[in-house]
């Protein structure tokens, strides 16, 4: 802050915000850069098929199965035998549950069955499976 003395008995105060201005662009800039980074996922190749998509009123619970036939509810990793009673618990709750299931195209055909049986036990009737769009060649 700086004070300059004007006429006689005067002093006028000023604020230099040139500094302020260069931080606040350097933040500016470092979190554009940073924005992107932080989007992270469970790393799936999920298999190109045509396919509509699915239509729910609410926001469904994904589930997804990778490559090392890890389960995973949302981020949260869970065991195939707990999957039933997670569901099962969140139904109560929402009784209009749906599911959106993913798994890597290289997950056996017996294991996404499997999946999807428990899901079914724990009262999910309303499932759908996730896969990228076909290229057309």
């Amino acid at each position: 802050m700086e004070f300059n003395s004007i006429g006689k008995n005067k002093l006028l105060s000023q604020i230099n915000v040139t500094p302020m201005v260069d931080v606040m662009l350097v933040l500016l800039i470092i979190f554009m850069v940073a924005a992107p980074m932080m989007q992270s996922g469970i790393d799936v190749d999920l298999p190109k098929i045509e396919a509509s998509t699915l239509k729910s009123p609410t926001e469904p619970i994904v589930i997804t199965i990778d490559k090392r036939l890890r389960i995973y509810m949302g981020k949260k990793r869970v065991r195939q035998h707990d999957l039933k009673k997670k569901l099962a618990a969140i139904k109560k709750t929402r009784p209009d549950l749906s599911i959106i299931l993913k798994a890597d195209q290289t997950v056996s055909y017996g294991t996404v069955i499997r999946t999807m049986a428990e899901i079914r036990k724990g009262g999910i009737t309303n499932i759908g499976m996730v896969t990228e769009p076909a290229t057309v060649k």
